[in-house]
């Protein structure tokens, strides 16, 4: 199936085309499904690597996952992308690429909430934070007031503005298309005032009130991890991995202990969003902060997209932080430095000037809004739509138009997909690259006896990040330490196996004032009883860095 990264998959077109992407390249891809969602849809999982170079499990991997927010379907776009551009660019012969996948795994999950995605897609869409499950309510119990849908069938959700004279917004006097806040102080009576709503139908419409309860639409599988999990969180479901996309997500994740990195897509800001969600950075490890820093710096220059601590710069009150976040789970629960990518900005693209961190709870000014909807006149003229009457079948006269939030505050237009996500892959490539890496670097054999040998083994950790990856790891001892075993002699001082701890990468030499020494090398030996020539295979393993083999000859 042929796919441009154009347009939105539905579910159906998503499987054929990973399936025909793994046909195509079957020394680079593979698939399978970690779980089901709760509508019963297979969960995805691509991994990527060159195995001629090695299998998945035995190198340093990076994780990427996409769409667990519905309507944020830029983001199951981009992590196809990365798919495409690390299949395409091995074929091409780009050497980074060709690098990243003998030395390192992808795993790829391109739609973590497939249910949402499909209600936002299908012809007469439903929009819902994340999961369809109904909840609080269990027996889907629709409480008082607005449901969100497409009320009249042209398979668009845009909004709905009612005249009243109370109403809390008036036209723009600029552009009158363009609805903006009344003043505080505000207005004469001969000016048109609305009650503006997202389309939808009011559910037991009393007459005069119109409730927007959004516990029955709350689920947010994003605050679902058992990362500061609590109540107090809106849409954070029954207990932590209550809901199943979740528990398998992370089930998934912690099976493949050889993941160093993670990234999670999602829209919208245009930012590269790092943890913590609830700690100031001065309660971080400072390695932890100067890495995400360092990540940063390439990312930016890479996507152009500006990166943030969630905490420090997109947190409204210090006091309400958003926990139980996935890129928290994996900082805090498996020490791995974790990104959420949040794609597309439509400010910065009608004016060039970046939302302010706080957008999301401020939404934009006055100008920002009538330079975005000129900007959708001229490249998107779908995004923006003239006012139009239509009878509600609860609320009486009222106007459908405005927004059509899903392809310009949500998502970029459809023909600017490709550009949006486009230098993401190689952001990923990168992070893969600077994961840790073990490798035997250095044997010798010295002779001790007739039948009687030292055999010294060189361990090397020849990626950037240390072996157990953060220092929050470390100080938690998150990660178990390598291994270095011996197969084909018998070991007379000891155990075949023996520990080397954890290894320095070359972060570290950013720290030594040019006075390296060797903490990325461990030197490991074994006393051995065996005859002249006889072969070894010694085998170097990491949990996070990966595996390593030789053969070594017991000869001098």
């Amino acid at each position: 199936m042929l796919y441009e990264f154009d347009r939105f998959l539905r579910y159906d077109e998503l499987v054929t085309w990973l399936h025909d992407t793994a046909a195509d390249h079957p020394d680079l891809v593979t698939l399978e499904t970690y779980g089901r969602s709760h509508e019963g849809r297979d969960l995805w999982l691509v991994t990527v690597t060159d195995r001629s170079a090695g299998s998945p499990e035995s190198k340093p991997a990076h994780w990427v996952d996409a769409n667990i927010h519905s309507v944020e379907l830029t983001a199951g776009v981009a992590a196809c992308h990365l798919i495409h551009r690390l299949v395409t660019g091995h074929g091409e012969g780009d050497d980074t690429i060709r690098r990243a996948m003998a030395t390192r795994t992808f795993y790829v999950v391109p739609r973590v909430n497939p249910d949402g995605v499909e209600w936002v897609l299908a012809d007469r869409p439903r929009f819902r934070r994340s999961s369809t499950r109904p909840w609080p309510w269990r027996d889907a119990t629709q409480l008082p007031g607005l449901v969100n849908e497409d009320v009249d069938g042209d398979g668009r959700i845009l909004q709905m503005r009612v005249a009243d004279p109370h109403g809390g917004w008036m036209a723009h006097p600029d552009d009158a298309r363009l609805m903006v806040p009344v003043p505080a102080e505000g207005t004469g009576g001969d000016v048109a005032r609305y009650r503006l709503l997202t389309e939808g139908s009011v559910a037991d419409h009393d007459g005069f009130t119109v409730p927007t309860p959004r516990p029955t639409e709350g689920l947010d599988l994003n605050r679902n991890f058992p990362a500061g999990w609590g109540t107090g969180v809106t849409g954070s479901g029954d207990h932590p991995l209550s809901e199943p996309e979740i528990d398998a997500l992370v089930r998934a994740i912690a099976a493949r202990p050889n993941v160093c990195g993670f990234n999670a897509y999602h829209t919208s800001g245009g930012v590269l969003l790092r943890p913590s969600s609830t700690k100031a950075d001065r309660d971080l490890p400072p390695f932890d902060t100067w890495a995400w820093r360092e990540f940063a710096e390439r990312g930016t220059a890479l996507t152009g997209y500006p990166a943030h601590s969630v905490y420090e710069d997109f947190t409204w009150d210090p006091s309400q932080t958003l926990s139980g976040a996935s890129d928290d789970w994996v900082y805090e629960h498996l020490g791995v430095f974790g990104w959420t990518t949040e794609f597309w900005d439509i400010v910065h693209a009608a004016t060039g000037t970046k939302q302010s961190t706080h957008f999301w709870y401020t939404g934009p000014s006055d100008a920002e809004a009538l330079a975005v909807m000129r900007w959708c006149d001229e490249h998107h003229p779908d995004g923006f739509v003239d006012w139009y009457p239509f009878e509600h079948p609860q609320l009486g006269a009222v106007e459908l138009g405005g927004w059509n939030d899903l392809t310009t505050w949500t998502n970029p237009p459809t023909h600017l997909l490709l550009a949006e996500v486009a230098g993401h892959a190689d952001f990923a490539v990168h992070q893969a690259l600077c994961a840790p890496c073990v490798e035997i670097v250095h044997s010798v054999v010295h002779r001790l006896g007739d039948d009687t040998w030292r055999l010294e083994i060189g361990v090397a950790n020849t990626g950037w990040l240390p072996t157990d990856v953060s220092a929050l790891a470390r100080k938690e001892h998150l990660v178990l330490p390598g291994t270095v075993t011996i197969d084909g002699a018998p070991v007379v001082d000891g155990p075949a196996r023996r520990e080397f701890g954890q290894l320095a990468g070359r972060s570290a030499f950013r720290f030594s004032d040019a006075n390296d020494g060797t903490p990325d090398r461990a030197l490991v030996s074994f006393v051995l009883r065996a005859d002249e020539h006889t072969t070894c295979e010694v085998r170097v393993e990491h949990q996070r860095a990966g595996r390593d083999t030789a053969s070594v000859v017991l000869a001098t």
